[in-house]
């Protein structure tokens, strides 16, 4: 017995310590895993340049890569070209006639008046003379013709002025507020699709891997650089059905691994609802074949995907992983 007292025999082989060991065995096995952001560009092309490369950080909004972006620019360059056509002739039929126009009018009507006014004094004289029977009905009748002409090209003159200063119909107003809107909403998608061809980080993270080289070809939606986010790392672990009492999100962990400095910890974040068997990537030979329960918990600390990781409640850790 080495010295034991019964007693504390029992209660090691109780809570599971190996008898004379230096501490509990771990409440589970498992390992590190990060979930990459993969980026990718929707439309294919030729990687144009290489922002970052593997094992970088960088910080949310960095420029990563670009896919050739010719056509592209090309195809937002006419759009916006579209766009400034569409909104002159919206402000054109907003308006009313140009000054010029409204110029020439105007001398319509001058000479409109001047007309009027020879032709009422021609009227004028033809009535006093036909009314002392110098002159015959017929000239007086055609003075009258002049001066019914006259006036109404006069008043011809004064409404195309009004008009000239009126804006375009309602209908047509609407239709060119359409096109306008049509137009916007184009060289959006353009401004998207040259964004998109140039992706910039959407979080910082460690460039995990670059997948081409500038000068290849990317096909669309093919990931060009694999980020990881930190708050995207977890551990993940498969404790036993017995083991499962009082573990519940939020539930803190000591963690152990080879080569990590003491003191590691995590917090239980998410609980599977249905048993499973141990996964063939923990090789623990007392976990094999046993019906357990994934558990995912964030660490405390920076850890390295891929990583194995024994955890134990605070309370029960071993000796020397003390914080």
């Amino acid at each position: 017995m080495s010295g034991f007292p019964d007693w504390l025999a029992a209660l090691a082989l109780a809570v599971g310590l190996p008898f004379g060991g230096a501490g509990p065995p771990p409440l589970a096995h498992g390992y590190v895993e990060g979930e990459y952001l993969r980026i990718a560009a929707p439309s294919a092309g030729t990687l144009e340049s290489l922002s970052v490369g593997r094992g970088a950080q960088v910080a949310a909004g960095t420029p990563l890569f670009a896919i050739d972006r010719a056509t592209a620019r090309a195809e937002r360059d006419r759009l916006a070209a579209a766009l400034a056509q569409a909104r002159a002739q919206q402000a054109d039929l907003a308006t009313g006639k140009r000054p010029q126009e409204v110029a020439v009018l105007a001398a319509q009507k001058a000479r409109a008046e001047a007309a009027l006014r020879y032709s009422s004094a021609e009227l004028a004289r033809q009535r006093e003379l036909v009314a002392r029977r110098v002159s015959s009905p017929d000239k007086l009748d055609q003075a009258l013709a002049a001066y019914d002409r006259d006036r109404g090209q006069l008043a011809e003159a004064e409404a195309q002025l009004d008009v000239a200063a009126l804006a375009a119909r309602p209908e047509q107003r609407r239709a060119a507020d359409e096109v306008v809107t049509q137009a916007e909403a184009a060289l959006v998608q353009a401004d998207r699709r040259l964004a998109d061809l140039a992706p910039a980080a959407p979080v910082a993270g460690l460039v995990e891997d670059t997948l081409y080289n500038p000068g290849e070809w990317v096909p669309a939606g093919s990931p060009v650089v694999s980020l990881l986010p930190p708050e995207r790392v977890k551990l993940v672990l498969f404790v036993a059905e017995t083991a499962m009492a009082g573990l519940v999100p939020g539930t803190e962990l000591a963690v152990r691994c080879d080569g990590c400095p003491p003191g590691l910890s995590a917090r239980v974040t998410r609980i599977a609802s249905q048993a499973e068997y141990t996964p063939p990537v923990i090789y623990s030979v007392g976990s094999r074949e046993k019906l357990v329960f994934r558990v995912e918990a964030a660490p405390g600390q920076p850890l390295n995907p891929g990583l194995p990781v024994d955890v134990w409640p605070v309370d029960l850790q071993p000796v020397g992983m003390d914080r």
